[in-house]
């Protein structure tokens, strides 16, 4: 599996999200920033983009993902 693939599957599923994605093979690094992450707990919020990649997960083509979520005004912050 590609990190764009992965990048295309969560954007696919949370709508106006954009997603960063780096790694190869099964490992992968994912930053996600979106409005719908406002209000919620990090634990919800990595419930939410590992619920994109659950099909991934179990079928073993991802083994390892490691998740960072902002809303977009944390995220201009960042930058």
């Amino acid at each position: 599996m590609q990190a764009e693939e992965v990048k295309q599957i969560i954007e696919s599923e949370l709508d106006g999200c954009t997603v960063y994605t780096t790694g190869e093979g099964c490992d992968f690094q994912v930053t996600a920033v979106g409005e719908c992450f406002a209000g919620l707990t990090p634990v919800k919020k990595q419930q939410l983009v590992y619920g994109c990649l659950t099909e991934q997960i179990a079928s073993g083509a991802i083994h390892a993902v490691s998740i960072k979520t902002f809303t977009p005004e944390q995220w201009a912050a960042k930058q």
